[in-house]
């Protein structure tokens, strides 16, 4: 385990990755077996929603998350934290969290339940995920203090009795537990979260809370950096909710060296498509650019006409055999293969950006 790989039982992950957000076991509109087109090397999934559709138990009975969804690589699963606090915000509240845990209300095909540390690590032991998460409070950089406060004190908790349920397993059969780091915007918060975790130890660290800038969106709030700083070099740091390419070139220079997001491929399914800004292919060009992308619309009219691709240097699917004109069209007619070549070219953006980060840090990038 370094800074530069990670090392799990279904293969190494060169670092930096981005990890496309398969949340319920897909990335949607992508069969599995064409991510290796895109250059993408290891997925994340969701706990949360896999437990409770198919199920944990039902995921095991298969054959484990892996041959599940038909991929051999390594895959991650996030303990479900952050959708929870969500989708309570938007339904307009907070929803209801105790020392114990979330309170999921009931809704369709499932009862009122506590969705507590031991039920997140229990899902993500059955799913048979190389890398885990820590079940944590998430919170807003705007939350009042309190909130703030419960929320660091509930994340170390929480953190502390994953971290004794993970090490009951032989070790072996164990795999790499990340914990999340919160604390909002207050800075002796995230100090005393970052503290607490690393007296209980663990294999890699997650930045917890909403990292994006409302009023900047591709900046990063003062608090991805400051979390950085604080957390050792030596072990893998991941960036939640980090997946734009500004934004991940952004905390890519603050130290984080992994990330996820569904902006990608959520992005490319509406249309949304990134095109490069400078030479992605150029280490020396991207270690001291500002920007690498830009959004093209493909549902815009001007590229009715436009027999070029979406980016030449590209060697996706998409940009190998079809231009914008056509695209355009699938998007027009609501064909569902617009959606699959333009999320194919998103992921293979990324893939791009990743492997030339690498080559910056001075790395084979083969």
């Amino acid at each position: 385990m370094s800074r530069s790989t990670i090392t799990t039982s279904h293969g190494v992950v060169q670092l930096p990755a981005f990890l496309p957000d398969a949340t319920r076991g897909t990335i949607r509109s992508v069969p599995t077996h064409l991510l290796a087109d895109a250059g993408v090397d290891v997925l994340m999934c969701n706990a949360l929603h896999l437990g409770e559709r198919p199920g944990a138990e039902t995921v095991r009975a298969l054959g484990g998350l892996h041959r599940f969804v038909g991929w051999d690589g390594p895959i991650a699963t996030d303990s479900g934290g952050f959708q929870v606090w969500s989708l309570a915000r938007d339904r307009g509240g907070e929803g209801t969290v105790t020392e114990r845990g979330f309170v999921l209300p009931a809704a369709a095909g499932r009862k009122r339940q506590i969705f507590t540390p031991d039920k997140a690590m229990a899902n993500q032991l059955k799913l048979g995920g190389d890398i885990v998460f820590c079940l944590d409070q998430c919170t807003h950089p705007g939350d009042p203090l309190e909130v703030q406060e419960a929320s660091v004190r509930r994340t170390l908790k929480w953190a502390r009795r994953c971290r004794e349920i993970v090490d009951q397993r032989p070790p072996e059969r164990r795999p790499l537990l990340f914990a999340v780091v919160q604390g909002g915007a207050e800075r002796h918060l995230r100090e005393r979260c970052v503290e607490g975790l690393l007296e209980i130890g663990f294999d890699g660290f997650g930045f917890g809370g909403v990292p994006i800038d409302p009023d900047a969106e591709s900046g990063l709030v003062d608090q991805v950096h400051l979390v950085a700083e604080l957390l050792p070099d030596d072990v893998p740091l991941h960036a939640l909710g980090v997946g734009r390419p500004n934004t991940v070139l952004a905390a890519w220079r603050a130290g984080w060296r992994t990330f996820d997001s569904v902006a990608p491929t959520r992005e490319a399914r509406r249309g949304l498509l990134y095109a490069p800004t400078v030479d992605v292919d150029a280490p020396e060009v991207v270690a001291s650019a500002v920007t690498v992308s830009r959004y093209l619309d493909a549902t815009s009219e001007r590229h009715w006409r436009d027999d070029r691709p979406v980016d030449e240097t590209c060697r996706c699917p998409l940009c190998r055999r079809y231009g914008r004109g056509y695209l355009a069209h699938l998007f027009r007619v609501e064909d569902p293969a617009a959606a699959v070549l333009a999320t194919l070219h998103n992921l293979a953006f990324l893939a791009r950006l990743m492997r030339t980060l690498r080559a910056v840090e001075g790395r084979d990038v083969a």
